[in-house]
């Protein structure tokens, strides 16, 4: 990524690392999936306040980030290297996948 692309936003997730994405890569995730247009401010509250966050089964640095949207659920996907994690997309689903749940660690 170039370094003058300012960041749409930049958070800490409860796991202690990173997470940001840039307006351009926010507006194509909105292309791709309609339903989280004017969403962002639910995907931040995704990131730092999440009911759960999953690791990918397939890929072990990508988390999946879950906050309840009834009927839904929003999902924001992130890939973390390096301790520094950015949005690959996010999503409403009626369904939590089924990876390791790592946060929180007990209920």
């Amino acid at each position: 990524m170039p370094e003058n692309v300012p960041y749409l936003f930049e958070l800490i997730t409860p796991l202690g690392f990173s997470v940001h994405t840039t307006a351009t890569y926010w507006a194509l995730i909105q292309g791709k999936h309609p339903e989280v247009v004017d969403q962002q401010e639910a995907a931040k509250d995704c990131i730092r306040l999440p009911d759960q966050i999953r690791q990918s089964k397939q890929d072990k640095t990508v988390y999946l980030f879950y906050r309840p949207r009834p009927p839904y659920h929003m999902c924001v996907v992130v890939k973390r290297t390096n301790n520094i994690g950015f949005v690959v997309t996010c999503y409403l689903t009626d369904k939590i996948k089924e990876g390791e749940k790592i946060w929180p660690t007990s209920e």
